[in-house]
């Protein structure tokens, strides 16, 4: 059953070997590590910005459960279209964007609390900012991992 189509996208257990396919794995282990962190976090109403914490939820589970969807219609393969190269690039190139997006949101939102709550860092605050701080950095490998995805989809595309 595993076997690569016409179109140069692999189905069946081949994707658990063939590049990009294989940063499916990682993409929810990290995506769900971030959707873990950001549910955890505590929103804070006197921040003096909106706090983007719905923004990044969302983008977090749109992801996952898309990514899911994927890796399923890989796995059974359903991608065996020609328009399935083109997809999967779309697809990868509107995460990173989502991503990328809420990441910056994120880090930024991290930064206002910290000087917000620099000269009362209690240790609850502490770890408030040390669990929006790992959100960040797992939603900046989530984005990089989608992009290099994004990026290997788009050389097969071209190339098929």
């Amino acid at each position: 059953m595993a076997s690569a189509v016409g179109n140069g996208l692999p189905s069946g257990g081949s994707i658990f070997t063939t590049m990009p396919e294989i940063l499916f794995i990682p993409e929810f282990i990290f995506g769900g590590l971030t959707w873990c962190l950001v549910a955890s976090t505590k929103v804070t109403p006197p921040l003096p910005i909106p706090n983007p914490e719905g923004w990044v939820m969302f983008v977090c589970i749109f992801c996952f459960v898309f990514t899911t969807l994927w890796f399923f219609i890989f796995l059974c393969g359903g991608n065996q279209s020609s328009v399935w190269p083109g997809l999967d690039t779309a697809y990868h190139f509107i995460a990173v964007l989502f991503y990328l997006s809420s990441s910056v949101l994120l880090a930024y939102v991290t930064l206002e609390f910290k000087a917000l709550f620099d000269s009362t860092l209690s240790d609850d605050i502490l770890k408030i900012y040390r669990e929006n701080i790992a959100a960040v950095v797992m939603s900046y490998v989530t984005t990089l991992l989608y992009f290099l995805h994004a990026i290997f989809s788009a050389l097969r595309w071209k190339s098929s």
